[in-house]
């Protein structure tokens, strides 16, 4: 493991933000960290980048106690980088933003240029070496931030809202920039997102929070599934035996039986309960768990698996259901996306 929390407390004021009884971090896979506002993803990862302390548990960073005093940390920080939702960059070239760090380090001129080319390389950002950095857009200063991190040579790479603040293209790029991190360097990733499809796509593990404390992974809607067809011989997905999707062509990339399916909360519609359903792919199940997230209902329904959808409030008291009531739940193919 490269992380092992037990019993972490963090408080502030008399609110307390995080309340994490255990949990683990394997080495070299990619995990994401997903939860509404202020549901404590910003302070695990100041904590877990060892910026911040806890008010309370422990942490081990790979199988060794932290201790929060200046002198131990110095040398673990040498591991461990975290680029900002919105990196800061000096008014000066991209070749000597990611310069100044190795010069701190006192890493010779020679090694200095590779390390900064094949930095700039891993990001696609190779031509903007001599470019002024207060001049770039917010995904290309995104990843310059990154290649400074990278050059740093870290076993540990945290992000916090990597995408949200660049463009569409960016997005992607900057996806498959993490993907490769992991893959060539064999670097530790742990980045906070709110998009569930883009942590589907790019994380082998997500973690989830709500008000500060663990939720299982079961309600992010990622499931085992196996490709069959319909009578009509459009393409179906089966999970766990007991719930029958129809999905798009489209998502039937590969002629392979088994896949992980990934079934988007928002575009979940419920509906109420009907005993003969009248759109594709509708179900019925029980309430289990209702919260507000983000100015959205969220709400749980045990269909023979746990399925997670949002909604908005509007529509959630025109139905005006309760937990342990039975509901309908409508899902478009395109909510479901083979992954």
């Amino acid at each position: 493991m490269i992380y092992t929390v037990s019993n972490l407390i963090k408080i502030y004021g008399l609110r307390t933000v995080l309340d994490i009884p255990y949990l683990e971090i394997e080495k070299e896979q990619i995990y994401a960290l997903l939860g509404a506002n202020g549901a404590g993803k910003t302070t695990l990862l100041n904590i877990l980048g060892l910026l911040e302390a806890p008010t309370a548990g422990q942490i081990q960073y790979r199988a060794r106690p932290v201790h929060f005093a200046e002198s131990d940390l110095q040398p673990l920080r040498k591991e461990i980088v975290l680029v900002s939702q919105h990196p800061l960059l000096f008014t000066t070239t991209v070749f000597k933003n990611i310069e100044f760090g190795l010069k701190i380090r006192k890493i010779d001129k020679k090694d200095r240029l590779r390390i900064i080319d094949e930095s700039l390389d891993l990001v696609g950002m190779r031509e903007f070496s001599s470019a002024p950095a207060q001049h770039l857009s917010g995904g290309e200063t995104q990843r310059v931030a990154i290649a400074r991190a990278l050059a740093l040579s870290p076993r540990v790479f945290l992000c916090d809202e990597p995408t949200s603040s660049v463009d569409v293209e960016n997005q992607n790029i900057i996806i498959t920039i993490l993907r490769r991190i992991n893959e060539i360097k064999k670097i530790s990733v742990l980045f906070t997102t709110h998009d569930r499809s883009q942590a589907a796509r790019l994380a082998d593990h997500t973690i989830v929070l709500n008000q500060g404390r663990l939720v299982p992974t079961m309600y992010e809607n990622i499931f085992r599934g196996n490709l069959h067809n319909d009578q009509a011989g459009h393409p179906q997905c089966v999970i766990q035996d007991k719930m029958h999707l129809s999905i798009r062509e489209d998502q039937v990339v590969e002629k392979r039986e088994a896949f992980t399916v990934f079934i988007d909360p928002e575009k979940i519609e419920p509906l109420k309960f009907s005993e003969n359903p009248s759109t594709i792919n509708e179900l019925q199940g029980r309430v289990v768990q209702m919260t507000e997230e983000n100015g959205k209902i969220r709400i749980v329904v045990d269909a023979g698996i746990w399925v997670a959808l949002l909604t908005n409030k509007q529509h959630y008291q025109k139905i005006g259901f309760m937990v342990g009531e039975t509901i309908s739940l409508s899902i478009p193919p395109a909510a479901i996306h083979v992954l």
